[in-house]
């Protein structure tokens, strides 16, 4: 049989992926017909080759602009044990931004000092869980923080280090949803009001709380980087006058993440080290500009890092065509394990899992959930070859953010998570059960 392991979208999905002699898309030589008859559907598959790679590239391409630079990822993204533990074997940094997210962390024994807990409204309960880790530094992000902060830090005759996030108020020019750097945020105390400056005045004040540094981050997805560079040259210029006014000492910096990855097959986003250069020559620039020491730069990839190492896999149940209106295509699953696009109108491009290199006509689709709600959709206006039920079709770009706000709507279980790895596939989340919905419950 002829056949061609390249196809349009390849960029998309994780190292690896081909078109296999039976005509089937396949991650580093398994065929996702058969995980899919294997673990069922919807199914989440990870690469692991595909995120240590990330990893790598991500690692190399910042110290090889500065070799102050450490990565830490974003565990809002896709937290899970396994996921941690390649994390720490590859001398990753996480922030988490809940005692969620701190209790995997601890659960997988990460070293606390590579953890940097964010959030903007962390409990009086996170903060003593977070202390008595002994995590390396908090971001704090509300006055309330800080004296709650202080009380505890007393309590227990501590210094923690800390930065705070600051606001810049610069536009990414993403979703409004997705957009926190802009004066109209929750997030970050802002430089424009006054804010940024009281905190510090704080801070100084408090002798267990050591401040270290200054955070931003602007949002997500961010696919240029004249908003990294606008931005820190903003923030270095508030720093410098801190400096002067309450001898303050920039040790560390971080410009957040959002780092873009590509959903479609239209929209590219910019490899890593053009983030790495350009954002570093910002930094070096600024540095030198206002007088400060290079310091420890902290970038916080989570969708860039693993977004790309995960697809998603569902089956069609049900075809509708209304004439001169729409076809839609429903699958077994949805907005309860995908709400991006409910939530922020996110795109994707869509694979049919066997009929990739197909020749046959093209269905121009949207595909629906089969949850009750009209929105409940995860590609508008895609072409499906020769669609028909039981197809098996793939959402590339699927690693993050998708089941980090995945819900149990309609009483519906969440899917299986599997990892490609060592030549095997490992179960890293199984399925949910009826029992599990119901085991919360007291009657």
């Amino acid at each position: 049989m002829n056949f061609s392991n390249q196809f349009i979208g390849k960029e998309l999905f994780p190292n690896k992926t081909d078109v296999n002699s039976d005509n089937n898309l396949s991650i580093n030589g398994f065929d996702l017909t058969k995980l899919a008859e294997k673990y069922q559907t919807p199914l989440y598959v990870y690469d692991e080759d595909t995120i240590v790679s990330t990893i790598k590239d991500f690692q190399n391409s910042f110290k090889s602009e500065l070799e102050t630079s450490i990565i830490s990822y974003s565990t809002k993204a896709f937290s899970n044990p396994y996921l941690l533990k390649v994390l720490n074997e590859n001398d990753m940094y996480i922030d988490v931004v809940t005692g969620g997210e701190l209790a995997i962390a601890k659960f997988v024994e990460f070293p606390s000092s590579r953890i940097n807990f964010h959030g903007n409204n962390k409990s009086i309960d996170e903060l003593k869980e977070a202390l008595d880790y002994g995590i390396k530094h908090i971001t704090i992000d509300s006055f309330n923080e800080i004296q709650n902060l202080k009380k505890i830090t007393e309590e227990l005759n501590v210094i923690q280090d800390v930065m705070i996030r600051v606001s810049p108020s610069v536009d990414p020019k993403t979703h409004l949803l997705t957009t926190t750097g802009i004066l109209d945020s929750k997030f970050g105390f802002s430089i424009e009001t006054g804010d940024a400056e009281k905190a510090i005045y704080e801070l100084t004040k408090i002798k267990n709380l050591n401040l270290v540094g200054l955070h931003f981050h602007l949002g997500s997805p961010i696919f240029e980087v004249q908003p990294y560079t606008e931005a820190i040259e903003y923030v270095y210029s508030f720093a410098s006058d801190m400096k002067n006014t309450y001898n303050f000492q920039m040790k560390k910096f971080s410009p957040g993440g959002g780092f873009a990855i590509g959903y479609t097959t239209e929209k590219k986003p910019l490899v890593i080290r053009e983030y790495a250069k350009a954002i570093c020559d910002s930094i070096k620039k600024s540095a030198k500009k206002y007088k400060f020491p290079i310091p420890i730069v902290i970038l916080e990839p989570g969708r860039a890092l693993i977004g790309r190492s995960g697809v998603s896999i569902y089956k069609i149940g049900s075809i509708k065509s209304i004439p001169a209106v729409r076809n839609y295509i429903s699958i077994d699953g949805g907005m309860g394990d995908n709400i991006r696009h409910a939530l922020y109108g996110s795109e994707y491009s869509v694979f049919s899992v066997s009929k990739i290199n197909s020749k046959k006509k093209m269905t121009k689709a949207t595909i629906a959930g089969k949850f009750c709600e009209s929105g409940d959709i995860l590609a508008k206006d895609v072409y499906i070859p020769d669609p028909e039920i039981n197809d098996l079709l793939v959402l590339p770009s699927s690693g993050a953010y998708n089941l980090a706000m995945s819900s149990n709507y309609n009483m519906q279980v969440r899917p299986a998570v599997i990892i490609i790895t060592k030549g095997e596939t490992k179960i890293i989340k199984r399925r949910e059960t009826y029992k599990d919905l119901l085991s919360t419950s007291l009657l």
